[in-house]
């Protein structure tokens, strides 16, 4: 029993592995090999944080069914990029584009993050207290005499503490 439940565990880490069903696959490895390539870069537009290589998704069988379609046609894996682009939009690429109309998003995260540490350290420094460089003697007589007192007060509540009545 414990060996089906480990071998239960095993297959359902591998689940995404099994994505890609036998059926589609290509008799050609180098042309499979290029299909598994442009699948791991194209959105599973259904999942949207997954590739449609290791989505289960319906839409998603449907674009890796069109990559080998296209592939077997003799397109070259730019051509097969452009056409599922131009048919679903940039946002099933995994990874967006470098453009002038995706700089923001290129842009956006280190801008935020420079911001945040800069708010963080200008925040810190404001938050320094300003310590004068020496006491007075009064000052420091007054602080050894608070110091002296708590340091007793505290050991003879200390002492108290363990005495039994």
């Amino acid at each position: 029993m414990r060996a089906l439940r480990v071998l239960a565990l095993l297959l359902a880490l591998c689940a995404p592995a099994f994505a890609v069903n036998p059926d589609e696959m290509l008799a050609d490895p180098a042309l499979e090999a290029r299909a598994r390539g442009i699948s791991a870069e194209l959105r599973c537009l259904v999942c949207q944080n997954q590739s449609i290589d290791d989505s289960d998704a319906d839409l998603a069988r449907d674009l890796r069914i069109i990559v080998r379609e296209r592939l077997t046609a003799g397109d070259s894996d730019e051509e097969v990029m452009d056409y599922v682009v131009d048919r679903y939009g940039e946002f099933v690429l995994l990874r967006p584009v470098f453009a002038a109309h995706t700089l923001i998003l290129w842009i956006a995260a280190p801008l935020i993050l420079i911001a945040g540490l800069t708010y963080i350290g200008l925040s810190a420094r404001r938050r320094q207290p300003q310590v004068s460089p020496e006491l007075s003697p009064e000052e420091q007589a007054a602080l050894d005499e608070l110091q002296s007192g708590y340091v007793q007060d505290a050991g003879s509540k200390s002492s108290g503490r363990n005495e039994t009545p």
